[in-house]
């Protein structure tokens, strides 16, 4: 590709970081994070080596789903500011060169929406038929549910409107009825609206719900809208020329060029749930075979389009497409008590709780996911390790406050009611776990994590090139290979506690005697007389690799 190409495609090779503004840093001291206070800490996002801060919903909400429920999709929330103080914080983002993209949720909204409040109040307003509903109750009423065992229905009956409505989520998320022009054209204008106010981009939720066709007569799988995609992509393209699209889509792999596009004319990026879910069971079994398998089946992709690599996020640990065999070993490893699941699917913890607070396992962990097929996306305070608080309920657990400090309520906030309790008092809590005291610790969390996404951005090869699977024989080692503009990476990792020696080829013929320089270390290996590189890997342990030595490494920085 030519150079302007590659800098117009800058997700290819970013670092994206996902927060939530109300609970990241709160400036006005009334408990609730701000986007003054976000704005405080653009340098600490900044030091960390982030490209791109992805933010969850900040738009007037009454939070009964923390902010995905939307009443006024232009406007920001009180409290977290003005949208003068969202102004501000793009600009300071800008002046850092961060690029910020957003949550856009249009799937459903806020039953107390204006839009809906007149839609259930006239069967004559113009709104009416910006939702989905029958005169009697489906008789899938009972189906289709996203958060089984919580919500019980996707219908509700409304007295006021004396008709069902369609909520594929919870029942104050009415559906809107996105196969309407009219709702269609409301979206493109709520995304010109937030590109003109500096963002550079969209995290759209829920995708497949946003496409599918909606109504009482839809039986069994919707059909999927995909035109709807290429009008998204083609309004963003217009309006900014290097915007993006990042989908929340969790789907089967035969299903992945219907999102990205043939012609990739459709989604820009997609997180990839089935490298996630097959990650987690690599590192529950020591066992890297499903894994290969689901990078393998989901490699197909355009050029320019990228999937985005993840390990927890800010719902639960989806474990819905592993085996039922696989989803067990899962569950035993890491959420063993039925208080640590969600869902009947899925394990609701942090990352550090779930490997037992092992830093070797959760630099293993990150150092894996950094070096997978795509952009790794990084969730606010997993950097230095945070936990969760069981003891509330649902997703709410691992949605605390960021723990700047030791101090009182970790330096998030100095009013006396936080939004959410900070983790206080064991091996979690702020006293022990925060930014401050790691920035002092040279062998914190923190400055590992410096470390590693300072290289994983100088080895453009992962975000960029082709990769293929060598074998070394043993089913706990993964290791790949990335090729791009005549260089390449090689990225070994051991899933087991104990040392494993492995014998592997670079996989390139004529490469028997080449090289091996340790990206991270600076260690060289080179390969015997049977053209075999042979190491000693220890227990959760990796190397990244350039390959082919001193010249690889010339040549790499002369490109």
């Amino acid at each position: 590709m030519k150079a302007s190409v590659i800098r117009d495609l800058w997700y290819k090779n970013a670092v994206f970081y996902c927060l939530s503004v109300g609970t990241f840093m709160d400036a006005d001291g009334d408990g609730t994070g701000d986007f003054a206070g976000l704005e405080r800490r653009l340098d600490y996002l900044l030091g960390l080596g982030v490209t791109a801060i992805w933010l969850q919903p900040f738009q007037p909400s009454p939070k009964r789903d923390h902010g995905y429920d939307i009443t006024d999709y232009y406007g920001v929330d009180p409290v977290y500011g003005s949208l003068g103080d969202f102004v501000a914080f793009t600009h300071a983002a800008k002046q850092r060169g961060l690029k910020v993209i957003i949550d856009l949720v249009v799937n459903h909204t806020s039953d107390q929406h204006p839009w809906f409040q007149a839609a259930r109040s006239d069967p004559t307003s113009r709104f009416r038929d910006w939702y989905v509903w029958s005169d009697k109750r489906p008789a899938n009423y009972d189906e289709g549910m996203v958060f089984p065992g919580v919500q019980t229905s996707t219908w509700t009956y409304d007295a006021t409107a004396k008709a069902w409505y369609f909520h594929r989520f919870f029942d104050f998320q009415p559906d809107l009825n996105t196969a309407n022009p009219a709702v269609q054209a409301e979206i493109l204008k709520i995304m010109g609206f937030w590109l003109e106010l500096g963002v550079s981009g969209f995290r759209m939720d829920a995708v497949p719900f946003v496409i599918a066709e909606k109504g009482p007569d839809v039986t069994g799988a919707p059909k999927e809208q995909f035109d709807m995609l290429r009008d998204f992509r083609e309004f963003l393209q217009w309006r900014s020329g290097d915007a993006i699209i990042l989908a929340e889509a969790n789907i089967l792999p035969k299903q992945d060029m219907d999102y990205f596009g043939e012609d990739a004319d459709r989604m820009h990026m997609m997180f990839n749930f089935q490298v996630n879910q097959a990650l987690f069971y690599a590192l529950a079994a020591s066992d890297v075979r499903p894994l290969v398998k689901a990078l393998e089946k989901t490699w197909n992709r355009p050029p320019s389009a990228q999937w985005a690599i993840f390990l927890r996020n800010h719902d639960e640990l989806d474990l819905g497409r592993l085996t039922e065999k696989q989803r067990q070993t899962v569950f035993e490893k890491f959420g063993p008590d039925k208080e640590m699941q969600l869902y009947d699917r899925g394990i609701r913890r942090r990352l550090a709780p779930m490997l037992d607070g092992d830093q070797r396992r959760i630099e293993l962990a990150y150092a894996l996911m950094f070096s997978l097929p795509g952009t790794p996306v990084l969730r606010y305070g997993d950097e230095i390790g945070m936990g969760d608080d069981l003891s509330i309920p649902e997703r709410d657990c691992a949605r605390t406050p960021m723990q700047w400090t030791g101090g009182d309520k970790g330096g998030f906030t100095r009013g006396a009611k936080p939004v959410s309790p900070p983790i206080s008092g064991g091996a979690y809590g702020y006293e022990h776990v925060n930014v401050a005291a790691q920035r002092h610790e040279r062998g914190s969390l923190l400055h590992w994590m410096q470390s590693v996404i300072r290289q994983r951005k100088e080895a453009p090869e992962i975000g960029w090139g082709d990769f293929c699977v060598i074998e070394t024989g043993e089913n706990a080692v993964l290791c790949l290979r990335y090729d791009w503009r005549n260089n390449s990476v090689l990225c070994l990792h051991n899933l087991d506690s104990k040392p494993i020696e492995v014998r592997f080829r670079t996989g390139v013929k004529g490469e028997e005697g080449t090289l091996l320089v340790d990206l991270l270390t600076g260690a060289r290996t080179e390969a015997g007389k049977d053209g075999c590189h042979c190491v000693l890997i220890e227990g959760y342990g990796y190397h990244w690799y350039r390959v082919g030595g001193l010249d690889a490494l010339l040549r790499r920085s002369a490109n």
